[in-house]
């Protein structure tokens, strides 16, 4: 070298100064590399939308109204969809799990103690932020229309027992007596025929008196199903806690005794209808009178009864009346057919003003063992013959009245015959006697007379009602000629006769001077 360098020296120096350069050189490649990543395009972050809290409830359109379907369970925690769930996920993939802290025995941890009066933290969260309270803030008269439309259409029990135990404000509106006006009351404790031990006994006792004096203020309607035990006690509470009772209807019951229906009679003065359909109380041995009546004027009314079991329970009974009322053959559930009849049986009264069904063998499965009969009342029973009376088997029959008394849309315009087999075979005992409007002819009315003038000695007859018939002059003559003790005699409406004889006489004096002016 010129310079006086060694060579190998200054190689040394050529290398230490191309060094820099190539560190430099790899750097300038790595910013390049660096360039070309941050040249991709990057990801656009969603915009955040901001929604409307949550509300506590959900609005559904029916076909006919709005359901108001709460977002909250039991416990009242507000459900929401678990969105985020994924995410967790991810993140916690990276994460070491926590280990769990083991407290030392006999350590544990406290709870803030909360004052009376004061609500939990999720509660009062709950309640600050309105949450479920649209149950809670309805008017109570709001909740009684629409727990009306629902007793209505399913019943007051069990729904509105269960709508009491929802909270304060509901349970207000369920004890409102008026959706307490018509109850029916199934077997709620345990299946009908199971024995009850004392404690469900009491138990029962207890729940229809607290229901009776808190809950059946304005009961009108009320009915008992499948009920085998407690019938007496039911109705004995229902009559001193219910004024207004209309209606009872004990439906399979068991158990009834007439101590229960002496309660209802002296204080329930608005009871107007009794329904002991498919109840049975056995029998009654000693019973001598059973009287089913209803007004005049109540029109069509059908009971359904079964002759033959009245009959084995009954064997004593003296005196049947069912004035207005229609019976309807029912047949038993064991479909026992022997009967004993009435034995001592000794009036019988079917009398309606409506349209009757009675038929003959209706009549003769009543009275087939009746020998001691004297009164018998079919009036407005079309349907029974003069042929089907004449086969009775009670031989000292003092009063027939069957006369006919319809209202004003019930006409019958058939003939009858045979009126004198009736006269024939009760002339001697007869003592009133009532063919109002039946239509036998003029030849069957002057046989059957003549029949009642036959009678040697003195004739009881003292009451004979002709009004509607067709008695004759002649036939009329015969019967007041013989009939000294007769006092009461009906000749209104008797085309037969001449004008100015067909009306009312009262007392033996007219009757007399009927007969004089007959002759």
């Amino acid at each position: 070298m010129e310079d006086g360098t060694p060579a190998g020296l200054s190689v040394g120096i050529a290398d230490a100064e191309d060094a820099p350069s190539s560190s430099s050189a790899a750097s300038t490649r790595k910013r390049k590399s660096d360039v070309v990543r941050d040249a991709k395009p990057k990801k656009k972050k969603k915009a955040k939308v901001s929604r409307p809290p949550r509300l506590g409830y959900t609005v559904e359109q029916g076909e006919d109204m709005l359901l108001i379907i709460s977002n909250t369970n039991q416990y009242d925690n507000i459900w929401r969809p678990n969105t985020k769930g994924r995410k967790k996920k991810k993140i916690l993939k990276g994460k070491a799990k926590k280990k769990n802290t083991v407290l030392p025995k006999g350590k544990a941890t406290k709870k803030p103690l909360i004052k009376k009066g004061e609500l939990e933290p999720t509660l009062q969260h709950h309640q600050e932020e309105g949450f479920d309270s649209w149950g809670q803030s309805l008017p109570v008269e709001v909740l009684v229309n629409i727990c009306k439309m629902v007793v209505h259409q399913d019943g007051a029990v069990p729904f509105l027992c269960r709508v009491a135990k929802v909270c304060h404000l509901w349970n207000a509106a369920a004890a409102s007596p008026a959706l307490w006006r018509s109850v029916s009351v199934g077997y709620c404790w345990l299946e009908p025929g199971k024995t009850h031990l004392p404690k469900t006994v009491l138990k029962i006792r207890n729940t229809v008196s607290w229901l009776a004096q808190n809950r059946f203020s304005q009961l009108r309607d009320f009915s008992l199903n499948h009920w085998k035990n407690n019938v007496d006690h039911v109705v004995e509470v229902l009559s001193q806690s219910c004024p207004h009772l209309r209606s009872l209807k004990l439906s399979y019951c068991t158990g009834v005794t007439e101590k229960a229906f002496q309660s209802l009679s002296g204080s329930c003065r608005s009871l107007d209808s009794i329904n002991v359909q498919y109840s049975e109380r056995g029998c009654c041995p000693e019973l001598q009178l059973l009287e089913i009546n209803t007004k005049l004027d109540s029109g069509y009314c059908q009971l359904p009864i079964c002759i033959q079991a009245l009959q084995n329970g009954c064997p004593k009974l003296q005196t049947f009346r069912m004035l207005n009322v229609i019976p309807m053959p029912k047949m038993t559930r064991n479909g026992s057919g022997s009967t004993s009849g009435f034995p001592l049986l000794e009036e019988l009264c079917m009398a309606t003003t409506a349209v009757s069904f009675m038929t003959d063998q209706d009549l003769t499965k009543i009275v087939y063992d009746s020998p001691k009969l004297r009164v018998l009342d079919l009036r407005g029973c079309s349907r029974i013959t003069a042929a089907g009376l004449s086969s009775l088997p009670c031989e000292e029959l003092e009063c027939l009245y069957w006369g006919l008394y319809f209202s004003s849309n019930v006409t019958v315009s058939l003939s009858k015959k045979g009126i004198h087999l009736l006269t024939q075979k009760w002339s001697g005992t007869l003592q009133e006697l009532d063919l109002a409007n039946q239509l036998f002819s003029e030849e069957d009315m002057e046989i059957a007379m003549g029949h009642l003038a036959q009678r040697t000695g003195e004739n009881p007859l003292r009451s004979l009602n002709l009004s509607g018939t067709k008695v004759t002059t002649p036939a009329l003559r015969l019967v007041i000629g013989q009939s000294t003790a007769l006092n009461y005699l009906n000749l209104s409406s008797c085309r037969y006769l001449p004008r100015g004889l067909k009306k009312l006489y009262r007392g033996q004096e007219e009757i007399h001077q009927l007969l004089d002016k007959l002759e």
